[in-house]
Order: C-alpha cells, then structure tokens, then sequence
C-alpha cells in the first residue's frame, strides 16, 4: 500500500527481492496510479478511511485472497491498520514504513494551512511544500522527487478530497495508538522521520505485538531511501510469521 500522491511504482526496489520468496500483489488506490474508479465513485466529493478500506477488500474477494501479509508505507499503513480492525481475519502481519501514529503540532499546522488554501492554490504546490517540510534533507531528494512525480498525475479534485481525508485523521489514529489488535506488526521508521517516528516509539511499547525496526540515516520513505535493509528486515519478519 503506497501513501497519498504515490502510485505502485514507489515498490520498485522491493518487487524483485519480494518475488524470490512471496507471491506480490501491488495496489494502486482510488485515484492515484492506474486505478480507474467507476463514474459514480469519482463523483463522491468525500472518502473516508472505511470508504478506501472497501477498496482493499474488494480487491482481496476478486483475487480470492482469504489472507495476507501486508506491506505500507506512511498513509497507506493507516488503510492497513484501518482493515485490520474491519476485518482481522483478512491480516496475517503488518509491515508498517514511515508509520503516521500521531500528528504533533508541526504536521496539524501544515494541515490546517493546507485545507486553508487547497482551493486557491495548485495543488502540486502545496505538495511539493508538504513533501519537502516532511522530507527536508539531501539524501530524501530522491524520495521527494518520486513522490511529486507520482502527484503530478492526480487531478485537482482528487488531490482535495486525499487531503480532507488526512486531515480529518487525528481520532482514527488516537484509537490505533490506544486500541492493541494483537496483529503482529513491524515498525520500519527512519531516523531521521521528526514527524512521526517519536509516536511510533510510543506505541510499540504498548502493544505488545509490536517491534520497531529503525534505519539510521533515513528519512520518511524508507523503502526508497535504504531499500537494502528495507527488504532483508522485512522480508525476514514475513518469513518468521510463516514459520510460527
């Protein structure tokens, strides 16, 4: 599961290493990619999480998956968790990159800004802002540029309608952060992600199916930054769920 703005592609240094050992199954949400929503679904003017969530689990019935192991990065590991309280029975693990647990007050007030002027500014501006705020050093200009890339081919409508959904998280994640399922689920943060990685600590402590892997010299999107250890880490942890 890619984060808002991305596509599938984001997992191209994972694909190869990922087909050696499982069978892959890449997504492309509603709106962003290749995904083709039908007509009476582009004209809903608001998502929900539950609404996204759907989404996967029509996708799991078409392809007759009963279970699976999933994989996300930032937005798309608050889908993952969102299914696995909907539908526990369809979630063997978690592998949860550059993890949102909680928005601090530096990510609430780029929020408000942005819902502020989403309708007056393009969007591709605020996203570039949002990227570089959240990505702001040298070695996660790759992951800013890929990400901005796989923006451009949003439209505008649909980029409103991601950002009204994140920025109407804050509830849904303070019931992640309280509420342990009992999924095992794998923490793979950047050292260097300010915004997120200190509620994620938080939060591993108190679940008691938790572990957090923690990559130095990485940013945000950790599969693209440091895809070496991203793969051998989690690769590894599917491989001890298969094994228990």
């Amino acid at each position: 599961m890619h984060g808002a703005g991305g596509s599938s592609t984001i997992w191209f240094k994972q694909l190869r290493d990922y087909k050696k050992h499982f069978n892959v199954l890449l997504l492309d949400l509603r709106g962003h990619g290749n995904s083709k929503p039908k007509i009476k679904d582009s004209l809903n003017t608001k998502y929900t999480f539950d609404f996204i969530t759907q989404d996967l689990v029509e996708v799991l019935d078409y392809n007759k998956i009963e279970k699976a192991h999933f994989v996300g990065i930032s937005l798309g590991c608050i889908l993952i968790r969102n299914l696995s309280e909907k539908h526990p029975e369809r979630v063997e693990s978690m592998i949860l990159g550059g993890s949102i647990m909680k928005m601090n007050v530096r990510s609430q007030i780029l929020m408000t800004t942005g819902n502020i002027f989403k309708s007056v500014i393009p969007y591709m501006l605020l996203y570039k802002l949002f990227a570089f705020i959240i990505m702001p050093r040298k070695n996660h200009r790759k992951s800013r540029s890929l990400f901005v890339k796989e923006a451009q081919k949003l439209y505008q409508n649909e980029f409103i309608k991601w950002f009204k959904l994140s920025a109407e998280v804050n509830p849904l994640l303070k019931f992640f952060r309280e509420c342990d399922n009992g999924i095992p689920a794998l923490y793979v943060m950047g050292e260097q992600d300010y915004l997120f990685l200190p509620a994620v600590r938080d939060t591993v402590k108190k679940h008691s199916n938790a572990v957090l892997h923690t990559i130095k010299n990485c940013g945000h999107v950790v599969n693209v930054e440091q895809p070496a250890e991203f793969n051998s880490v989690t690769i590894r942890f599917i491989q001890s769920m298969a094994r228990a």
